[in-house]
């Protein structure tokens, strides 16, 4: 591969103009643009993948650990090697709604999830956060998750702000193997 670079444009047919840039094509990114998966409306039958994955097998639905009332499972688009979720196990979709013992177990395994990143990756940072509504970001904003991104210094490149692609070092059943394993009680 490395041999076949050239700092001349090579003639890509089909691509548009001509240009100096080499493309790194990502066509598994088109099912998260196209909505592939994504609920038919607002209930819990209707298509909601958080409430199908804990039907799963841990490794089909790359979960790390089940609690009593939320499980923890990896993203299918991550922004980082590591990016996991927290959801409840119930179809709720916004934060006021959550009981108290749902709550006290999705900040438990917020904090398991920082301990097991910082653990198994050496994680320096994270982003944790909840998108709550469609207008707010929520990818799917009918049922509720918090999202826990692992960072390290120097993660950020250019990929995702020229080439609109998120570079990953990992398939997610390696990292879910590799989480598991190291998930913190």
């Amino acid at each position: 591969m490395l041999a076949r670079m050239t700092s001349e444009p090579e003639q890509q047919i089909g691509v548009g103009t001509p240009d100096a840039f080499q493309r790194l094509w990502t066509p598994h990114r088109m099912a998260y643009i196209q909505g592939e998966n994504k609920p038919t409306g607002p209930g819990a039958d209707d298509g909601c993948p958080f409430c199908a994955i804990p039907a799963k097998s841990d490794e089909d639905g790359l979960i790390l650990a089940r609690g009593e009332h939320v499980y923890a499972v990896l993203n299918l688009y991550p922004y980082n090697g590591g990016h996991l979720m927290v959801v409840p196990f119930r179809h709720v979709a916004d934060y006021p709604q959550l009981t108290d013992e749902e709550t006290g177990e999705l900040a438990e395994f917020t904090k398991r999830a920082m301990k097991t990143l910082r653990v198994a990756s050496a994680a320096q940072g994270f982003n944790i956060g909840m998108n709550q509504g469609s207008v707010a970001g929520a990818g799917i904003a009918a049922h509720l998750h918090q999202h826990v991104v692992p960072r390290w210094g120097g993660d950020t490149n250019f990929m995702p702000v020229v080439g609109h692609t998120r570079v990953l070092p990992q398939l997610l059943a390696e990292t879910r193997t590799m989480l598991a394993e190291a998930w913190q009680d």
